[in-house]
């Protein structure tokens, strides 16, 4: 598995694992990025491969001193979940 990337031209995070790709759609407003759409390859789910993918958007988005407003029902639930990174919620 490799490094989350973030496809500034496609408004979206990728993961790519081998021949396939999980992204996380986003879209900008002000310094807030609002994840619409999370998806993984049927191929690699079950695998923990979307939760690799989120760890990597908020790693970037913390880099980059930004916040998440989570809008696709994964993203709310993975950061539901992962109380460590509640202050990066607008």
């Amino acid at each position: 598995m490799s490094e989350v990337i973030h496809n500034e031209a496609k408004q979206r995070f990728e993961l790519a694992v081998g021949d396939q790709l999980a992204l996380a759609d986003y879209r900008l407003s002000g310094n807030a990025v609002h994840i619409t759409h999370v998806e993984t390859p049927e191929a690699l789910r079950g695998q923990g491969v979307a939760g690799k993918l989120m760890e990597g958007v908020v790693r970037l988005v913390r880099a980059k001193g930004q916040k998440i407003v989570p809008v696709c029902p994964y993203a709310v639930t993975w950061l539901k979940r992962h109380k460590e990174h509640q202050d990066l919620l607008a």
